[in-house]
Protein backbone atom coordinates (compact mmCIF):
# COMPACT_ATOMS: atom_id res chain seq x y z
CA UNK A 1 0.00 0.00 0.00
CA UNK A 2 1.41 3.36 -1.07
CA UNK A 3 0.95 6.35 1.25
CA UNK A 4 0.04 9.57 -0.54
CA UNK A 5 1.17 12.49 1.61
CA UNK A 6 0.29 15.58 -0.40
CA UNK A 7 -1.72 16.76 -3.38
CA UNK A 8 0.01 18.61 -6.19
CA UNK A 9 -1.76 21.86 -6.99
CA UNK A 10 -2.29 22.83 -10.63
CA UNK A 11 -1.97 26.36 -11.90
CA UNK A 12 -5.15 27.98 -13.09
CA UNK A 13 -4.10 27.44 -16.70
CA UNK A 14 -3.35 23.77 -16.24
CA UNK A 15 -6.42 22.47 -14.51
CA UNK A 16 -7.20 18.94 -15.57
CA UNK A 17 -9.99 17.73 -13.31
CA UNK A 18 -12.07 20.86 -13.25
CA UNK A 19 -15.82 21.32 -13.57
CA UNK A 20 -17.58 20.34 -16.76
CA UNK A 21 -20.22 22.90 -17.64
CA UNK A 22 -22.13 24.22 -20.59
CA UNK A 23 -21.02 27.83 -20.99
CA UNK A 24 -23.75 30.41 -21.47
CA UNK A 25 -24.28 34.13 -21.32
CA UNK A 26 -27.79 33.62 -20.01
CA UNK A 27 -30.09 31.08 -18.44
CA UNK A 28 -31.89 30.23 -21.68
CA UNK A 29 -29.19 28.77 -23.88
CA UNK A 30 -30.62 26.16 -26.23
CA UNK A 31 -28.88 22.90 -26.98
CA UNK A 32 -28.23 22.73 -30.71
CA UNK A 33 -26.62 19.31 -30.80
CA UNK A 34 -25.09 16.62 -28.59
CA UNK A 35 -23.51 13.22 -29.08
CA UNK A 36 -21.96 10.85 -26.54
CA UNK A 37 -21.53 7.95 -29.00
CA UNK A 38 -23.06 5.48 -26.54
CA UNK A 39 -25.27 4.24 -29.39
CA UNK A 40 -22.17 2.76 -31.01
CA UNK A 41 -22.28 4.84 -34.18
CA UNK A 42 -21.36 8.24 -35.63
CA UNK A 43 -24.39 8.70 -37.84
CA UNK A 44 -24.68 12.26 -39.14
CA UNK A 45 -20.93 12.91 -39.00
CA UNK A 46 -18.81 13.57 -42.09
CA UNK A 47 -15.11 12.81 -42.02
CA UNK A 48 -12.02 13.78 -43.96
CA UNK A 49 -8.62 12.20 -43.40
CA UNK A 50 -7.54 9.90 -40.62
CA UNK A 51 -9.09 6.68 -39.38
CA UNK A 52 -12.31 7.29 -37.42
CA UNK A 53 -14.40 4.78 -35.49
CA UNK A 54 -16.63 4.56 -32.43
CA UNK A 55 -14.95 2.46 -29.74
CA UNK A 56 -16.14 1.89 -26.16
CA UNK A 57 -18.69 4.69 -26.34
CA UNK A 58 -16.30 7.35 -27.69
CA UNK A 59 -15.19 8.61 -31.11
CA UNK A 60 -11.58 7.68 -31.84
CA UNK A 61 -9.22 8.87 -34.56
CA UNK A 62 -6.18 6.58 -34.60
CA UNK A 63 -4.02 7.89 -37.45
CA UNK A 64 -1.10 10.32 -37.07
CA UNK A 65 -0.13 10.85 -40.71
CA UNK A 66 -2.79 13.31 -41.88
CA UNK A 67 -4.99 16.28 -41.02
CA UNK A 68 -8.16 14.52 -39.87
CA UNK A 69 -11.53 16.14 -39.24
CA UNK A 70 -15.05 15.08 -38.31
CA UNK A 71 -17.96 17.51 -38.58
CA UNK A 72 -21.65 17.51 -37.77
CA UNK A 73 -24.58 19.88 -37.48
CA UNK A 74 -25.78 22.79 -39.60
CA UNK A 75 -23.89 25.33 -41.68
CA UNK A 76 -26.43 27.95 -40.54
CA UNK A 77 -25.44 27.85 -36.84
CA UNK A 78 -24.02 31.23 -35.82
CA UNK A 79 -23.31 31.99 -32.15
CA UNK A 80 -22.27 28.72 -30.55
CA UNK A 81 -20.45 27.09 -27.66
CA UNK A 82 -18.82 23.72 -28.30
CA UNK A 83 -17.85 21.59 -25.29
CA UNK A 84 -16.36 18.09 -25.46
CA UNK A 85 -13.97 15.81 -23.68
CA UNK A 86 -10.75 15.23 -25.62
CA UNK A 87 -7.98 12.75 -24.89
CA UNK A 88 -4.84 12.96 -27.03
CA UNK A 89 -3.42 9.46 -27.42
CA UNK A 90 -0.42 10.10 -29.67
CA UNK A 91 1.19 13.22 -31.12
CA UNK A 92 2.97 12.71 -34.42
CA UNK A 93 6.09 14.53 -35.58
CA UNK A 94 4.56 17.23 -37.80
CA UNK A 95 4.98 20.77 -36.44
CA UNK A 96 1.21 21.39 -36.72
CA UNK A 97 0.18 18.37 -34.62
CA UNK A 98 -2.86 19.11 -32.48
CA UNK A 99 -6.23 17.75 -31.31
CA UNK A 100 -9.35 19.66 -30.37
CA UNK A 101 -12.85 20.95 -31.09
CA UNK A 102 -14.20 22.89 -34.05
CA UNK A 103 -16.77 25.68 -34.39
CA UNK A 104 -18.26 27.51 -37.41
CA UNK A 105 -16.82 25.04 -39.89
CA UNK A 106 -17.67 26.09 -43.45
CA UNK A 107 -15.47 23.48 -45.08
CA UNK A 108 -12.66 21.09 -44.21
CA UNK A 109 -10.20 24.01 -44.25
CA UNK A 110 -12.28 27.00 -43.13
CA UNK A 111 -13.20 26.81 -39.44
CA UNK A 112 -12.26 27.92 -35.94
CA UNK A 113 -10.73 25.45 -33.49
CA UNK A 114 -9.50 25.19 -29.93
CA UNK A 115 -6.70 22.63 -29.88
CA UNK A 116 -4.24 21.02 -27.54
CA UNK A 117 -0.64 20.71 -28.71
CA UNK A 118 2.27 18.95 -26.97
CA UNK A 119 3.09 22.23 -25.22
CA UNK A 120 -0.12 24.16 -24.84
CA UNK A 121 -3.48 25.31 -26.16
CA UNK A 122 -4.20 27.32 -29.29
CA UNK A 123 -7.07 29.13 -30.97
CA UNK A 124 -6.84 28.63 -34.71
CA UNK A 125 -8.54 29.89 -37.88
CA UNK A 126 -7.90 27.01 -40.22
CA UNK A 127 -4.14 26.47 -39.95
CA UNK A 128 -3.48 30.02 -38.68
CA UNK A 129 -2.79 30.41 -34.95
CA UNK A 130 -4.81 33.32 -33.50
CA UNK A 131 -3.78 32.90 -29.85
CA UNK A 132 -1.80 30.45 -27.75
CA UNK A 133 -1.03 29.60 -24.14
CA UNK A 134 1.53 27.36 -22.47
CA UNK A 135 -0.08 24.32 -20.90
CA UNK A 136 1.17 20.93 -19.73
CA UNK A 137 -0.56 18.41 -22.00
CA UNK A 138 -0.20 14.66 -21.44
CA UNK A 139 -1.25 11.88 -23.77
CA UNK A 140 -3.73 9.47 -22.24
CA UNK A 141 -5.37 12.22 -20.14
CA UNK A 142 -8.90 13.55 -20.69
CA UNK A 143 -9.34 17.32 -21.03
CA UNK A 144 -12.60 19.21 -21.31
CA UNK A 145 -12.40 21.84 -24.06
CA UNK A 146 -14.92 24.64 -24.58
CA UNK A 147 -14.75 26.86 -27.66
CA UNK A 148 -17.06 29.88 -27.48
CA UNK A 149 -17.72 31.67 -30.78
CA UNK A 150 -19.57 34.96 -30.35
CA UNK A 151 -20.16 37.49 -33.10
CA UNK A 152 -16.44 38.22 -33.47
CA UNK A 153 -15.04 37.10 -30.11
CA UNK A 154 -13.48 33.68 -29.60
CA UNK A 155 -12.60 32.23 -26.21
CA UNK A 156 -11.09 28.88 -25.34
CA UNK A 157 -11.40 27.11 -21.99
CA UNK A 158 -9.60 24.02 -20.75
CA UNK A 159 -11.33 22.26 -17.88
CA UNK A 160 -13.49 25.28 -17.14
CA UNK A 161 -10.69 27.88 -17.10
CA UNK A 162 -10.27 30.39 -19.92
CA UNK A 163 -6.74 30.15 -21.34
CA UNK A 164 -6.95 31.87 -24.76
CA UNK A 165 -9.04 34.51 -26.53
CA UNK A 166 -9.00 36.30 -29.87
CA UNK A 167 -11.07 38.53 -32.14
CA UNK A 168 -11.84 37.40 -35.68
CA UNK A 169 -14.86 37.78 -37.98
CA UNK A 170 -13.83 35.60 -40.91
CA UNK A 171 -16.53 32.97 -40.34
CA UNK A 172 -20.01 33.97 -39.21
CA UNK A 173 -21.64 30.52 -39.19
CA UNK A 174 -20.91 26.87 -39.66
CA UNK A 175 -20.88 23.33 -38.33
CA UNK A 176 -19.12 21.87 -35.29
CA UNK A 177 -16.76 18.97 -34.85
CA UNK A 178 -13.37 17.56 -33.98
CA UNK A 179 -9.91 18.02 -35.46
CA UNK A 180 -6.92 15.72 -35.14
CA UNK A 181 -3.95 17.12 -37.05
CA UNK A 182 -1.10 14.62 -37.37
CA UNK A 183 -2.12 13.22 -34.00
CA UNK A 184 -4.40 10.52 -32.62
CA UNK A 185 -7.13 11.26 -30.10
CA UNK A 186 -10.42 10.13 -28.58
CA UNK A 187 -13.44 12.45 -28.35
CA UNK A 188 -16.58 12.14 -26.24
CA UNK A 189 -19.60 13.92 -24.72
CA UNK A 190 -20.02 16.71 -27.25
CA UNK A 191 -22.58 19.39 -26.31
CA UNK A 192 -23.29 22.42 -28.49
CA UNK A 193 -25.36 25.38 -27.27
CA UNK A 194 -26.31 28.66 -28.90
CA UNK A 195 -25.18 31.12 -26.20
CA UNK A 196 -21.46 31.16 -25.35
CA UNK A 197 -20.01 33.31 -22.60
CA UNK A 198 -17.71 33.09 -19.60
CA UNK A 199 -20.22 32.52 -16.82
CA UNK A 200 -21.10 28.88 -16.06
CA UNK A 201 -24.80 28.12 -15.85
CA UNK A 202 -26.52 25.08 -14.46
CA UNK A 203 -25.16 23.18 -11.51
CA UNK A 204 -21.63 21.85 -11.94
CA UNK A 205 -20.45 19.27 -9.51
CA UNK A 206 -20.60 20.70 -6.00
CA UNK A 207 -17.10 19.37 -5.44
CA UNK A 208 -15.52 21.74 -7.98
CA UNK A 209 -12.84 23.95 -6.46
CA UNK A 210 -10.93 26.92 -7.86
CA UNK A 211 -7.66 24.97 -7.76
CA UNK A 212 -8.32 21.39 -8.89
CA UNK A 213 -5.62 18.76 -8.56
CA UNK A 214 -3.04 18.05 -11.20
CA UNK A 215 -3.39 15.08 -13.61
CA UNK A 216 -3.38 11.71 -11.93
CA UNK A 217 -3.77 13.03 -8.40
CA UNK A 218 -6.45 11.97 -5.95
CA UNK A 219 -9.15 14.60 -5.47
CA UNK A 220 -10.82 13.94 -2.11
CA UNK A 221 -12.29 17.43 -1.75
CA UNK A 222 -15.99 18.08 -2.20
CA UNK A 223 -19.13 18.89 -0.25
CA UNK A 224 -22.11 16.58 0.03
CA UNK A 225 -25.57 18.07 -0.48
CA UNK A 226 -29.19 16.96 -0.30
CA UNK A 227 -30.13 14.48 2.41
CA UNK A 228 -26.42 13.59 2.83
CA UNK A 229 -25.48 17.13 3.85
CA UNK A 230 -22.83 16.97 6.56
CA UNK A 231 -21.17 13.81 5.26
CA UNK A 232 -17.38 14.20 5.40
CA UNK A 233 -16.14 10.65 4.80
CA UNK A 234 -12.50 10.13 5.66
CA UNK A 235 -11.66 13.83 5.96
CA UNK A 236 -8.94 14.36 8.54
CA UNK A 237 -7.60 10.84 8.20
CA UNK A 238 -4.54 9.62 6.28
CA UNK A 239 -4.59 9.35 2.51
CA UNK A 240 -3.58 6.02 1.00
CA UNK A 241 -3.31 4.85 -2.59
CA UNK A 242 -4.34 1.31 -3.55
CA UNK A 243 -4.00 -0.58 -6.81
CA UNK A 244 -4.54 -4.22 -5.80
CA UNK A 245 -7.53 -6.14 -4.48
CA UNK A 246 -5.78 -6.93 -1.21
CA UNK A 247 -4.87 -3.31 -0.55
CA UNK A 248 -8.39 -2.08 -1.31
CA UNK A 249 -10.17 -4.69 0.82
CA UNK A 250 -7.84 -3.98 3.72
CA UNK A 251 -8.25 -0.22 3.46
CA UNK A 252 -12.07 -0.12 3.32
CA UNK A 253 -12.25 -2.41 6.35
CA UNK A 254 -9.99 -0.36 8.65
CA UNK A 255 -11.41 1.54 11.59
CA UNK A 256 -11.21 5.31 11.78
CA UNK A 257 -11.13 8.03 9.09
CA UNK A 258 -9.29 7.12 5.91
CA UNK A 259 -9.08 8.63 2.41
CA UNK A 260 -8.63 5.81 -0.09
CA UNK A 261 -7.37 6.62 -3.59
CA UNK A 262 -8.01 3.88 -6.15
CA UNK A 263 -5.59 3.79 -9.08
CA UNK A 264 -6.61 1.81 -12.16
CA UNK A 265 -9.21 -0.94 -12.49
CA UNK A 266 -8.99 -3.46 -9.63
CA UNK A 267 -10.44 -6.94 -10.09
CA UNK A 268 -12.06 -8.19 -6.89
CA UNK A 269 -13.03 -11.79 -6.27
CA UNK A 270 -16.79 -12.30 -6.54
CA UNK A 271 -18.68 -11.04 -3.49
CA UNK A 272 -19.56 -7.94 -1.49
CA UNK A 273 -16.87 -6.19 0.55
CA UNK A 274 -17.69 -4.27 3.72
CA UNK A 275 -16.93 -0.55 3.97
CA UNK A 276 -16.57 0.79 7.51
CA UNK A 277 -17.51 4.24 8.82
CA UNK A 278 -15.58 7.43 8.03
CA UNK A 279 -14.25 6.45 4.62
CA UNK A 280 -13.75 8.36 1.40
CA UNK A 281 -13.15 6.07 -1.58
CA UNK A 282 -12.30 7.96 -4.76
CA UNK A 283 -10.89 7.00 -8.13
CA UNK A 284 -7.83 8.66 -9.63
CA UNK A 285 -8.46 10.12 -13.08
CA UNK A 286 -11.17 8.67 -15.29
CA UNK A 287 -10.18 5.00 -15.57
CA UNK A 288 -10.15 3.73 -12.00
CA UNK A 289 -12.63 1.48 -10.27
CA UNK A 290 -13.53 -2.11 -9.52
CA UNK A 291 -14.82 -5.11 -11.40
CA UNK A 292 -16.02 -8.51 -10.23
CA UNK A 293 -17.16 -7.49 -6.73
CA UNK A 294 -19.08 -4.72 -5.01
CA UNK A 295 -19.17 -2.52 -1.93
CA UNK A 296 -21.44 -3.23 1.04
CA UNK A 297 -22.06 -0.28 3.36
CA UNK A 298 -23.81 -1.67 6.41
CA UNK A 299 -23.92 -4.23 9.19
CA UNK A 300 -25.03 -7.82 8.58
CA UNK A 301 -28.77 -8.21 7.97
CA UNK A 302 -30.99 -8.70 11.02
CA UNK A 303 -34.60 -7.97 12.00
CA UNK A 304 -33.83 -5.28 14.58
CA UNK A 305 -36.02 -2.20 14.27
CA UNK A 306 -33.98 0.23 16.37
CA UNK A 307 -30.90 1.73 14.70
CA UNK A 308 -27.78 0.32 16.41
CA UNK A 309 -25.18 2.69 17.80
CA UNK A 310 -22.53 1.15 15.53
CA UNK A 311 -24.48 1.56 12.28
CA UNK A 312 -22.11 2.34 9.43
CA UNK A 313 -22.09 6.04 8.59
CA UNK A 314 -20.15 8.89 7.00
CA UNK A 315 -19.01 7.21 3.77
CA UNK A 316 -18.22 8.84 0.41
CA UNK A 317 -17.83 6.90 -2.86
CA UNK A 318 -16.83 9.01 -5.85
CA UNK A 319 -15.30 8.94 -9.31
CA UNK A 320 -15.21 5.15 -9.62
CA UNK A 321 -16.10 2.78 -12.45
CA UNK A 322 -18.14 -0.28 -11.41
CA UNK A 323 -18.37 -3.23 -13.80
CA UNK A 324 -19.49 -6.85 -13.72
CA UNK A 325 -20.34 -7.03 -10.02
CA UNK A 326 -21.27 -10.55 -8.94
CA UNK A 327 -24.08 -9.10 -6.75
CA UNK A 328 -24.82 -5.40 -6.18
CA UNK A 329 -22.30 -2.79 -7.29
CA UNK A 330 -23.09 -0.65 -4.22
CA UNK A 331 -25.38 -1.83 -1.42
CA UNK A 332 -26.38 0.39 1.55
CA UNK A 333 -28.20 -1.41 4.37
CA UNK A 334 -29.02 -1.81 8.06
CA UNK A 335 -29.60 1.79 9.21
CA UNK A 336 -26.46 3.14 7.53
CA UNK A 337 -26.64 6.90 7.25
CA UNK A 338 -24.89 9.93 5.80
CA UNK A 339 -23.68 8.30 2.60
CA UNK A 340 -22.69 10.23 -0.54
CA UNK A 341 -22.45 8.35 -3.86
CA UNK A 342 -21.27 10.80 -6.50
CA UNK A 343 -19.79 10.97 -10.02
CA UNK A 344 -19.49 7.25 -10.62
CA UNK A 345 -19.97 5.17 -13.79
CA UNK A 346 -21.96 2.00 -13.13
CA UNK A 347 -22.95 -0.70 -15.62
CA UNK A 348 -23.25 -4.42 -16.32
CA UNK A 349 -23.70 -5.77 -12.80
CA UNK A 350 -25.60 -8.86 -11.71
CA UNK A 351 -28.20 -7.32 -9.39
CA UNK A 352 -28.63 -3.67 -8.38
CA UNK A 353 -26.26 -0.89 -9.33
CA UNK A 354 -27.11 1.18 -6.23
CA UNK A 355 -29.50 -0.40 -3.69
CA UNK A 356 -30.47 1.34 -0.43
CA UNK A 357 -32.52 -0.60 2.10
CA UNK A 358 -33.31 -1.77 5.64
CA UNK A 359 -33.68 1.54 7.43
CA UNK A 360 -30.77 3.37 5.80
CA UNK A 361 -31.23 7.13 5.49
CA UNK A 362 -29.64 10.50 4.75
CA UNK A 363 -28.15 9.43 1.43
CA UNK A 364 -27.42 11.46 -1.71
CA UNK A 365 -26.88 9.83 -5.10
CA UNK A 366 -25.63 12.49 -7.52
CA UNK A 367 -23.99 12.96 -10.91
CA UNK A 368 -23.73 9.22 -11.68
CA UNK A 369 -23.85 7.67 -15.16
CA UNK A 370 -25.97 4.51 -15.00
CA UNK A 371 -26.16 2.44 -18.19
CA UNK A 372 -26.26 -1.01 -19.79
CA UNK A 373 -28.13 -2.52 -16.88
CA UNK A 374 -31.71 -3.51 -16.03
CA UNK A 375 -32.13 -3.53 -12.24
CA UNK A 376 -30.81 -0.04 -11.71
CA UNK A 377 -31.65 1.17 -8.19
CA UNK A 378 -33.87 0.01 -5.33
CA UNK A 379 -34.86 2.16 -2.40
CA UNK A 380 -36.50 -0.24 0.04
CA UNK A 381 -36.23 -3.92 -0.81
CA UNK A 382 -39.53 -5.44 0.32
CA UNK A 383 -43.22 -4.49 0.64
CA UNK A 384 -43.28 -5.96 4.16
CA UNK A 385 -40.27 -4.17 5.66
CA UNK A 386 -42.13 -1.22 7.13
CA UNK A 387 -40.86 -1.85 10.66
CA UNK A 388 -37.34 -0.92 9.62
CA UNK A 389 -38.09 1.49 6.79
CA UNK A 390 -40.95 3.73 7.93
CA UNK A 391 -39.67 7.23 8.69
CA UNK A 392 -36.31 6.47 7.09
CA UNK A 393 -34.99 5.92 3.54
CA UNK A 394 -34.62 9.69 3.05
CA UNK A 395 -32.63 9.92 -0.18
CA UNK A 396 -31.80 12.64 -2.71
CA UNK A 397 -31.17 11.69 -6.34
CA UNK A 398 -29.98 14.50 -8.59
CA UNK A 399 -28.13 15.05 -11.86
CA UNK A 400 -27.96 11.34 -12.60
CA UNK A 401 -27.95 10.00 -16.15
CA UNK A 402 -30.33 7.03 -16.48
CA UNK A 403 -29.07 5.90 -19.86
CA UNK A 404 -31.19 3.07 -21.31
CA UNK A 405 -31.77 1.47 -17.93
CA UNK A 406 -35.17 -0.22 -18.25
CA UNK A 407 -36.42 -0.22 -14.65
CA UNK A 408 -35.78 0.73 -10.99
CA UNK A 409 -34.88 4.33 -11.75
CA UNK A 410 -35.37 4.12 -8.75
CA UNK A 411 -38.13 1.79 -7.48
CA UNK A 412 -39.14 3.22 -4.11
CA UNK A 413 -40.81 1.81 -1.00
CA UNK A 414 -41.58 3.64 2.28
CA UNK A 415 -39.07 6.49 1.95
CA UNK A 416 -40.21 10.12 2.35
CA UNK A 417 -39.31 12.61 1.12
CA UNK A 418 -37.45 10.96 -1.74
CA UNK A 419 -36.24 13.81 -3.91
CA UNK A 420 -35.49 13.14 -7.59
CA UNK A 421 -34.49 16.25 -9.48
CA UNK A 422 -32.55 17.54 -12.49
CA UNK A 423 -31.76 14.07 -13.83
CA UNK A 424 -31.78 12.88 -17.44
CA UNK A 425 -33.84 9.77 -18.22
CA UNK A 426 -33.51 8.34 -21.72
CA UNK A 427 -35.16 5.25 -23.21
CA UNK A 428 -36.16 3.58 -19.94
CA UNK A 429 -38.42 0.95 -21.47
CA UNK A 430 -40.30 -0.04 -18.30
CA UNK A 431 -40.54 3.02 -16.08
CA UNK A 432 -38.69 5.98 -14.66
CA UNK A 433 -39.12 6.66 -10.92
CA UNK A 434 -41.72 4.28 -9.45
CA UNK A 435 -42.96 5.49 -6.05
CA UNK A 436 -44.97 2.80 -4.31
CA UNK A 437 -45.65 1.10 -0.96
CA UNK A 438 -46.47 4.17 1.17
CA UNK A 439 -43.48 6.15 -0.12
CA UNK A 440 -43.52 9.86 -0.93
CA UNK A 441 -41.52 11.22 -3.88
CA UNK A 442 -40.99 14.71 -5.27
CA UNK A 443 -39.93 14.40 -8.92
CA UNK A 444 -39.03 17.79 -10.36
CA UNK A 445 -37.00 19.52 -13.02
CA UNK A 446 -36.04 16.31 -14.84
CA UNK A 447 -35.70 15.64 -18.57
CA UNK A 448 -37.47 12.52 -19.85
CA UNK A 449 -36.73 11.34 -23.39
CA UNK A 450 -38.57 8.33 -24.85
CA UNK A 451 -39.72 7.08 -21.44
CA UNK A 452 -43.14 5.50 -21.88
CA UNK A 453 -44.07 5.63 -18.18
CA UNK A 454 -41.86 8.42 -16.81
CA UNK A 455 -43.26 8.68 -13.25
CA UNK A 456 -45.76 6.44 -11.46
CA UNK A 457 -47.08 5.69 -7.99
CA UNK A 458 -49.09 2.60 -9.00
CA UNK A 459 -46.40 0.45 -10.56
CA UNK A 460 -46.78 -2.64 -8.39
CA UNK A 461 -48.06 -3.48 -4.90
CA UNK A 462 -49.53 -0.86 -2.56
CA UNK A 463 -49.55 2.65 -3.97
CA UNK A 464 -47.20 5.38 -2.91
CA UNK A 465 -47.55 9.14 -3.30
CA UNK A 466 -45.74 11.40 -5.70
CA UNK A 467 -45.63 14.99 -6.84
CA UNK A 468 -44.31 15.56 -10.37
CA UNK A 469 -43.62 19.16 -11.34
CA UNK A 470 -41.64 21.20 -13.83
CA UNK A 471 -40.41 18.17 -15.79
CA UNK A 472 -39.77 17.99 -19.55
CA UNK A 473 -41.17 15.11 -21.63
CA UNK A 474 -39.95 14.63 -25.21
CA UNK A 475 -40.04 11.96 -27.91
CA UNK A 476 -42.18 8.95 -27.03
CA UNK A 477 -42.49 9.88 -23.36
CA UNK A 478 -45.83 9.46 -21.63
CA UNK A 479 -47.27 11.55 -18.81
CA UNK A 480 -46.81 11.17 -15.03
CA UNK A 481 -49.26 9.09 -13.03
CA UNK A 482 -49.03 10.78 -9.64
CA UNK A 483 -51.31 11.56 -6.73
CA UNK A 484 -51.19 12.51 -3.07
CA UNK A 485 -49.14 14.95 -1.03
CA UNK A 486 -45.50 14.58 -0.04
CA UNK A 487 -43.22 16.30 2.47
CA UNK A 488 -41.26 19.07 0.81
CA UNK A 489 -37.50 18.41 0.50
CA UNK A 490 -36.89 22.11 1.19
CA UNK A 491 -37.85 21.52 4.82
CA UNK A 492 -34.72 19.35 5.10
CA UNK A 493 -32.19 21.23 2.95
CA UNK A 494 -31.85 24.05 0.43
CA UNK A 495 -31.29 23.40 -3.25
CA UNK A 496 -31.44 25.17 -6.60
CA UNK A 497 -33.12 23.75 -9.69
CA UNK A 498 -31.54 23.99 -13.11
CA UNK A 499 -33.74 24.86 -16.07
CA UNK A 500 -35.21 21.45 -16.99
CA UNK A 501 -34.82 22.25 -20.69
CA UNK A 502 -31.06 22.37 -20.14
CA UNK A 503 -30.81 19.31 -17.92
CA UNK A 504 -29.98 16.88 -20.74
CA UNK A 505 -26.93 18.90 -21.77
CA UNK A 506 -25.88 19.66 -18.19
CA UNK A 507 -26.07 16.03 -17.08
CA UNK A 508 -24.39 14.61 -20.18
CA UNK A 509 -21.54 17.05 -19.71
CA UNK A 510 -21.13 16.58 -15.97
CA UNK A 511 -22.18 13.07 -14.90
CA UNK A 512 -19.79 10.15 -14.54
CA UNK A 513 -16.08 9.81 -13.87
CA UNK A 514 -13.33 12.26 -14.69
CA UNK A 515 -15.56 15.23 -13.82
CA UNK A 516 -14.48 16.16 -10.28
Amino acid sequence: MKLKLTLATATSAAVVAAMVVVMSSGANAATLFSDNFDDGNANGWTRSGGSWSVMSGAYAQTGTSSDAKAQAGSTTWTTQSVTARVRPTSFGTNSSRAVGVVARAQSSSNYYSLVLTPGGAQLRRGATVLASASLAVSTGTWYTLTLNAGSSTLTGLVNGVQVVNATDSSYASGRVGFVSTYAAATFDDLVVTDAPGTTPTGSPSPSTSSSPPAPGTCNTSGTADGHATGTTGGAGGPKVEVDTAGELISAIGQSGPLQICVRGMITLPAGMYDVTSHKTIVGIGDNSGITGGGFNIGLPISDVTTPPANAVHNVIIRNLIFRNASDDSINVQMFSHHIWIDHNDLASGYDGLIDIKRGSTNVTVSWNHLHNHTKTMLLGHDDNNGAQDTGRLKVTYHHNWHNRTPQRNPRVRYGEPVHIYNSYFVYNTDTGPACQVYSGCVVEGNYFEDVEEPVTNTYSGPAGRCVARNNVFVGESGTPECSGTVQEPSTYYSYRLDDPNQVKAIVMAGAGVGRI
